[in-house]
């Protein structure tokens, strides 16, 4: 989630620590995963990258920082597409490996404040959701899906404890078109006042916008093509803003961060020892007093870094839900 204003340059949160955990050096090439509104590609060839590829599959994005890309005198690649596809896409443009890689997990501030992409109820808007702004869009899947299928969404991608209440509501008021309609039906559903310390929509919007979008596998098959790409020595910076995002991201880190157990003669190893293909392993960093009072935004944020070792990436797994989020 990337904050910004109308009259301030982009300034991505966790940006200092991003940049700590990235050490870039001049000349290396680095992949920005999520440019969004480029704050931390902007950093990155300040610091001295010598080229940068930086992934966005919403063309908005993408068209947005093509006067970057311009002005860049050929330091910046903007490439239009999903971030799990970095290792196909840079093969095409004859990289190999790479110094540093960055994702910026969920939506962006540029998303969530332009009313007409549907992302939030704080402005009404259609719904639409797509980052991509192509397939099925969130009206379409609140119009269709059956009630079981929405409630399982909202339950595995918003921990949302009333589920099933809030989609038997969202299937008697169909049809809905507005972010707006949508919010006032959940708010209904399940009791809203004023100075509730939370709105009781955010978790069914998250949802949505997650399922539609893949965002959980999108970050699973990321993460995995970023452990292929990165060379020894090369560095990973992940920053999350939900919790199940954040447990994938620990979970992938933590299993890689150390050789699997070599067994026992009581408990034989199953197979061949697999070497850990990344160290220096962060704990989960947040923001700090300052940056959350000036940006409130960033309270929910994580970041979690790892340095790349000599080893071979680990054999690619399927997404699991991260250990107690009832996924």
């Amino acid at each position: 989630m990337r904050p910004e204003t109308p009259d301030a340059p982009h300034v991505p949160v966790l940006l200092d620590e991003v940049l700590a955990a990235l050490a870039v050096q001049p000349g290396e090439t680095h992949v920005d995963g999520t440019f969004g509104a480029g704050g931390y590609t902007r950093a990155i060839l300040a610091a001295g990258a010598a080229k940068v590829y930086a992934f966005d599959r919403d063309p908005d994005a993408i068209a947005a920082g093509r006067a970057l890309e311009a002005a860049s005198e050929g330091r910046l690649v903007l490439v239009p597409e999903r971030f799990s596809r970095m290792g196909e896409a840079l093969a095409e443009r004859g990289v190999e490996q790479v110094d540093g890689v960055t994702l910026d997990i969920g939506v962006s501030s540029m998303q969530l404040d332009q009313a007409d992409r549907g992302f939030s109820f704080q402005g009404d808007g259609p719904l639409d959701m797509r980052m991509s702004q192509e397939g099925e869009s969130a009206a379409d899947f609140v119009n269709t899906a059956d009630e079981s299928q929405i409630a399982d969404v909202l339950h595995h991608y918003g921990e949302e404890p009333r589920a099933r209440r809030i989609a038997r509501a969202i299937v008697a008021a169909r049809p809905l078109s507005r972010t707006g309609e949508l919010a006032e039906v959940v708010r209904r559903a399940v009791g809203h006042h004023p100075g509730m310390p939370k709105d009781p929509a955010t978790r069914t919007f998250q949802a949505i916008r997650i399922h539609l979008n893949r965002e959980l596998d999108e970050l699973d098959e990321g993460l995995a093509a970023a452990e292929a790409l990165l060379k020894d020595g090369g560095r990973l910076a992940v920053v999350s803003f939900h919790s199940l995002e954040d447990r994938m991201v620990k979970r992938f880190l933590t299993a890689r961060g150390k050789p699997t157990p070599a067994g026992s003669r009581h408990r034989p190893q199953a197979g061949a020892v697999r070497p850990q293909s990344f160290d220096h392993v962060s704990r989960g960093i947040r923001a700090g007093e300052a940056e959350t009072r000036r940006n409130p935004r960033s309270r929910s944020a994580t970041l979690r870094a790892a340095t790349r070792t000599a080893a071979s990436a680990w054999p690619r797994e399927a997404a699991q839900p991260a250990q107690g989020s009832r996924r």
